[in-house]
């Protein structure tokens, strides 16, 4: 039974991820600056840590075999383009210090969770931009400092790798969404923002979409994306793969599909100075089918419904204690 480290653990993706390591017979350690918000932590050991701090990076790896390194400062595209700056300080203290701790531990293998932000900006902007295919990282040209910090480290872990001999797999995340995410508050991506506007509407009403709505996006739904980066811990791949969903959507289809699970008639109400990142991104899954042998596969329409209704049932669960 291997021992495993969750980073991040406290948050979205890093809690459904220690679920399904439990569910595969692993001793998971988790570790976050906070305890999951909504549901109890499925972690053996769960520690509350500042990983910006390096000592606390040793302690967390102490005894540890697998790493999948999540914890990041980050948030929808308003939150990472108003706090660059911290965002891309916590990030990279973070990502430095668990590399170091994880060469020094001699940990077995590490996952690094990089993201599709990192893809250049000129490669998306038009809403029918092709596919973004691993091999065209570079030229450099993130469209936000986020993306910029996930480049940085993408180039520190192959360096960790080249020179220390670590086993270290990266995967590319694409638009993560699911129950238990973020739905207010700020750090809140477009799935989940539209799921709430569209719980707390009623028929007949106006949603608020950001930008003019046919800005297009892939949206990978959280069971998924933990597959594929279990997958690719496991693997013998030494590249950067995209883990995310090749069907690419306008933001206006995607409200239209919301608007569809919930059952009800809304206009759109379009706030063109609202920020809304690059024009067109979609995920090449071309790499990762040949290398690992699947790709993503839960439809949309189905994660959208499993989105909407938790979101909705948190709303619900939100109004009746203010009654």
């Amino acid at each position: 039974m291997a021992r495993v480290l969750v980073t991040g653990a406290g948050g979205f993706i890093g809690a459904h991820l220690v679920r399904l390591l439990r569910e595969r017979g692993e001793w998971v350690r988790g570790v976050d600056i906070k305890r999951p918000e909504f549901a109890p932590t499925a972690a053996h050991e769960f520690l509350i840590r500042d990983l910006r701090d390096r000592s606390a990076c040793a302690e967390v790896v102490e005894g540890i075999d697998h790493v999948y390194h999540f914890a990041a400062n980050m948030g929808g595209i308003g939150y990472i383009t108003a706090v660059a700056a911290p965002l891309m300080h916590d990030n990279v203290l973070m990502d430095a210090h668990m590399l170091e701790a994880a060469r020094c531990a001699e940990v077995e293998r590490f996952f690094y969770a990089s993201s599709a932000c990192i893809y250049p900006t000129f490669r998306q902007d038009a809403a029918d931009s092709p596919a973004l295919r691993e091999d065209e990282a570079y030229p450099a040209d993130p469209d936000n400092e986020y993306g910029w910090e996930k480049l940085y480290v993408e180039r520190m872990c192959a360096a960790y790798a080249n020179e220390h001999g670590m086993t270290i797999r990266v995967g590319r995340m694409h638009n993560v969404y699911g129950p238990e995410g973020a739905y207010d508050g700020g750090r809140e991506k477009a799935p989940a923002a539209l799921a709430r506007k569209v719980a707390q509407a009623g028929d007949g009403d106006e949603l608020e979409i950001w930008g003019d709505g046919q800005q297009t996006r892939s949206f990978c739904y959280v069971d998924d994306a933990i597959e594929g980066a279990y997958r690719l811990l496991h693997s013998d791949v030494t590249v950067p793969v995209n883990v995310g969903s090749s069907r690419l959507v306008t933001i206006d289809e995607l409200a239209d599909i919301l608007a569809a699970i919930a059952g009800k008639q809304l206009t759109k109400r379009h706030l063109l100075d609202k920020p809304q990142g690059v024009r067109g991104r979609n995920s090449d899954n071309t790499l990762v089918r040949s290398l690992l042998g699947w790709e993503p596969n839960t439809s949309l329409e189905d994660g959208l419904a499993a989105t909407y209704r938790w979101v909705a049932a948190q709303i619900e669960a939100s109004v009746a204690t203010t009654r």
